[in-house]
């Protein structure tokens, strides 16, 4: 990392972004604390953005019960949420610009075509690289196929998503010079530091579905542009992934915020609270007759900021 230039003065806008896919956790909890400490200490915005576009997932009675509970621990949104689901023509606009730059392609490989070809590539000692999630990187190239190809599958129904060609990408935004981001040090107003930025390493990935014109990856990107989100306050395990994000925002033409990568949550193993493996949900810990004044130490942090 290297120093940053001096933050410009101006106003603070933070969101915490949840998936109403299920209730709210102590990692959800302590996030949520963290943006809305920020946004009161600096005089500026907490804003909650409803990130729904798993519509399979997503219900809205959970969106309610995690406004009810951001109510429960004092931290209720400033402005009405955003919800993605609401949206869709906004990414769709997106990823028409990409596609006209020529930096997207429709991939019609198969989850189970993906894996077998790194399986094969594996035993034959040539395994793909792996992004910083630890995931295989897509393991085909653009050229496979010719456009012509690509156009006429896409034109007939096949089912396709869309992933960005990432050498075409890289070729484009660095002629704007190198990619880095500004990281807040310490607390979300600390002293910046410029971090490179490597989208490479994610390879080509995925920005929109068949069905589904955006993905995490664009919609975060389109998203903070579009609610002027001046601090992007998140977990240490979205660190990485802020170089396909500052890379989306070259492309784009889209401001870039100010990062920080908080601590996360983890339970007695070490592991990462989440959902998918039953961490507590914070109405268990509610019904228990748990306060918010017993989270916030329970989570190490300080009182409720009253400025």
């Amino acid at each position: 990392m290297t120093v940053a230039p001096p933050r410009e003065p101006g106003r603070f806008v933070c969101r915490f972004a949840p998936s109403p896919n299920g209730r709210l956790h102590l990692g959800h909890v302590f996030s949520a604390f963290v943006n809305h400490d920020a946004a009161r200490r600096n005089a500026g915005t907490f804003l909650v953005r409803m990130e729904d576009i798993d519509a399979a997932r997503c219900r809205p009675e959970f969106a309610r019960a995690i406004l009810d509970d951001l109510a429960f621990i004092g931290t209720p949104p400033d402005a009405p949420p955003r919800w993605q689901s609401a949206h869709m023509a906004d990414y769709a606009e997106a990823i028409a610009r990409l596609e006209a730059q020529g930096l997207l392609y429709p991939a019609f490989e198969s989850r189970s075509e993906i894996a077998q070809a790194v399986a094969d590539r594996t035993a034959a000692g040539a395994a793909p690289a792996r992004d910083p999630d630890g995931t295989p990187l897509f393991p085909f190239a653009r050229h496979s196929l010719s456009d012509a190809e690509r156009a006429r599958r896409r034109a007939s129904g096949a089912p396709f998503v869309l992933r960005l060609d990432m050498a075409a990408a890289l070729a484009a935004a660095l002629a704007g010079g190198p990619l880095a981001w500004r990281e807040a040090q310490g607390a979300p107003e600390g002293p910046l530091a410029m971090v490179p930025a490597v989208p490479a390493a994610w390879g080509d990935v995925i920005l929109a579905r068949r069905d589904v014109p955006t993905s995490y990856h664009l919609s975060v990107v389109v998203d903070d542009a579009a609610q002027a989100v001046t601090h992007v306050i998140r977990g240490q395990d979205l660190f990485q992934a802020t170089a396909v994000h500052v890379l989306l925002q070259r492309l784009l033409g889209m401001p870039q915020p100010v990062y920080h990568h908080h601590r996360l949550v983890r339970d007695a193993a070490g592991a990462k609270l989440s959902k998918s493996a039953g961490a507590a949900s914070l109405k268990a810990l509610r019904a228990a007759g748990v306060t918010p004044a017993e989270l916030r130490r329970q989570l190490g942090l300080q009182p409720t900021p009253t400025t």
